[in-house]
């Protein structure tokens, strides 16, 4: 059975996440949510977004970016950033990937970019006065590429 994992670092909008648990029920995909996150896991909002999909939804919650690197670092992970260069559909997608997402607000630690900066990856971006994607868009994006690849190649 194909399962991916999406990583929300320190998701800050919850109305993002709500949508990001929707495709990962519909997709059957795992959703990690690494701590502090800007809402309540309670939130209304994040529920709303979510809708009645949060039945069939496998989610882990993590306390810090760390106990998620301890527990996961022996996975293959594939980190998105709109602050490098290489394409995300250039990376070569297995089933189990971690597909790997930081903060609305500030993206990934720049810790992470050091230690995994070999495996990075952007969606490429037309017009340099927009900063960026919207969060939901991007895993939205690179999930269904990675599908793509592993179903459909």
């Amino acid at each position: 059975m194909m399962k991916f994992n999406i990583v929300l670092v320190y998701p800050q909008i919850p109305q993002n996440t709500g949508n990001i648990a929707r495709l990962c029920a519909v997709t059957n995909s795992k959703l990690h949510l690494v701590e502090p996150m800007g809402f309540h896991i309670t939130d209304k909002l994040l529920k709303r977004a979510g809708l009645d999909y949060w039945d069939f939804l496998d989610i882990e919650r993590h306390s810090s970016l760390k106990t998620f690197f301890e527990k996961y670092s022996n996975k293959r992970m594939i980190f998105l950033s709109s602050k490098v260069k290489k394409i995300y559909y250039n990376y070569k997608f297995q089933n189990g990937d971690f597909l790997i997402f930081g903060s609305e607000t500030s993206g990934l630690p720049q810790e992470v970019h050091e230690k995994y900066s070999e495996n990075f990856y952007t969606i490429p971006q037309f017009n340099e006065n927009v900063r960026c994607l919207n969060l939901s868009n991007s895993v939205s994006i690179v999930l269904y590429e990675a599908i793509r690849q592993v179903m459909y190649n």
